[in-house]
């Protein structure tokens, strides 16, 4: 049996994030700070910034003209959501070649995709603003499965034989066989990353969503519907068959309606390909 922490701290690789990263948040961070000083930092390197003016260019972000300049990027999307896509690309460049052996990554990180993109599309359509964050939170809720299967790769592969045979919630049989489920560790990863808050208390909520901080019970809840949706699509299951998966108080705290779904899942399918190809470019989609 292992903590949250204990799994977090087992391992190495997963242990910081690019400097560059760090260099951009403490540019965001400083309120003195300006677009000047985010675009020199992100311009500095190349490869980030070639990866961030491919995202930004894309289909997907739908700008009117291309941009051709991070300080261009900067000001067409504002310093926030440069920093939320800064750490989505760190986060696919870190994980570039890690395959527990146990795992199938390009399952993983194109249901991480289809989590983070029907997070931002719900939030969308929910009127909500700084939509990014919820597409990065997305992207990130499920890495507390990478961990455990980097970990500990036996055990959490009993978990989901078990949880799949007795039709158990996932995170109860890996609390009863490992100590931690997959929402603690993520959010433990994420505090040891020292992520913004809402990353690391969403994460901790996405299981039951009530329960987590008031401030935060919003996101977590996108990001419970995000699972819920993505697991049963990845189950063939009908829109109108997912529906009721969904527990009344993630439509209440989203300000969703079970309508909704329909609609955020074509939206997330149609964008699905092109954002994995975005982020992942070393997957092969079957």
């Amino acid at each position: 049996m292992m903590t949250a922490k204990e799994m977090v701290a087992g391992i190495e690789k997963l242990a910081s994030l690019p400097a560059v990263y760090h260099q951009v948040r403490a540019v965001l961070d400083n309120p003195k700070s300006s677009i000047n000083e985010l675009s020199s930092v992100v311009a500095a390197d190349a490869g980030l910034t070639v990866r961030l003016l491919h995202v930004v260019n894309s289909v997907y972000f739908g700008l009117m003209s291309r941009v051709d300049t991070v300080s261009r990027a900067v000001s067409v999307l504002g310093m926030q959501q440069v920093h939320d896509i800064v750490l989505a690309t760190s986060v696919s460049a870190m994980f570039k070649g890690m395959a527990p052996t146990s795992m199938n990554m390009t399952r993983f990180w194109s249901n991480s995709v289809m989590r983070a993109l029907i997070a931002r599309t719900g939030a969308e359509m929910a009127r909500l603003g700084d939509l990014e964050r919820f597409f990065v939170t997305g992207l990130l809720a499920d890495l507390g499965h990478l961990v455990m299967y980097q970990v500990e790769p036996e055990l959490a592969e009993q978990a989901q034989k078990q949880s799949e045979q007795d039709s158990a919630p996932l995170d109860e049989v890996e609390r009863s066989l490992l100590g931690c489920d997959y929402a603690q560790i993520g959010a433990e990863l994420m505090a040891k990353w020292n992520l913004p808050p809402r990353l690391s208390c969403a994460i901790e909520g996405q299981i039951k969503p009530a329960s987590a901080d008031e401030i935060f019970r919003g996101d977590a809840a996108f990001l419970n519907l995000a699972r819920i949706m993505t697991d049963g699509m990845e189950r063939k299951l009908e829109s109108d068959a997912i529906t009721p998966l969904v527990d009344d108080r993630v439509w209440q705290l989203t300000g969703l309606k079970p309508a909704n779904i329909a609609t955020i899942r074509l939206i997330a399918e149609m964008n699905h390909s092109e954002v994995v190809t975005l982020f992942f470019p070393q997957l092969r989609q079957g």
